[in-house]
């Protein structure tokens, strides 16, 4: 008796299989393909991962922040990303709301390392030196913010202070599209052209 339902059955089951085969040669093979050929061609420093390259290696990524805790370096926003900062695995914001506790001993505990640091500068401590940017990996920092470390640095590496303001006008990117955002700079570029300083 099952026999007629068997032989209905089987005839449906071929083209939803081929057509199963087809779609994951389509979306799982010749599109990814497709896609990074097409990524090497037209972009292949993006696609390569925007690698920063000092004496033939590899120094970091334009796209994902470096921890810096040196005062003769530009310092990065903080990574909310743990156990390990600027994980790009473990890309996520802190979720911490505005009100919450813990959210407010961070910033507090950053402004004090701010602020031993660079005990003279009186100045507000911008934002983004305080709180970790939506993705927790953010490269870059304020003007404001390099200015009101600029200082620092000068200090620690016997610059005139004149000159560090000039590298960062010199690695200052405008906002985006039609004005959205902020003048900002990539931190590890500004450091990286620090250190080619002579």
């Amino acid at each position: 008796m099952d026999t007629p339902r068997v032989s209905t059955f089987l005839p449906s089951i071929r083209p939803a299989l081929m057509l199963f085969l087809m779609l994951t040669m389509v979306t799982g093979l010749l599109y990814p393909l497709l896609v990074t050929v097409a990524a090497q061609l037209l972009f292949p420093s993006r696609a390569a991962g925007s690698l920063l390259v000092r004496d033939g290696r590899a120094v970091g990524s334009r796209l994902i922040g470096q921890s810096f805790d040196n005062p003769r370096y530009f310092w990065s926003r903080p990574s909310a990303t743990a156990p390990q900062p600027y994980n790009g695995t473990a890309s996520t914001g802190s979720n911490l709301g505005a009100l919450n506790p813990a959210l407010a001993d961070a910033v507090r505990t950053r402004v004090a390392a701010l602020r031993a640091v660079d005990a003279g500068n009186a100045a507000p401590v911008p934002i983004d030196l305080v709180t970790a940017s939506a993705s927790g990996l953010d490269p870059e920092i304020s003007v404001a913010a390099a200015n009101y470390q600029s200082a620092r640095v000068a200090r620690a590496r016997g610059l005139p202070a004149d000159r560090v303001q000039t590298l960062i006008a010199q690695h200052s990117e405008g906002r985006l599209l039609l004005g959205l955002g902020e003048p900002r700079v990539n931190v590890l570029e500004l450091n990286l052209a620090l250190d080619a300083l002579k």
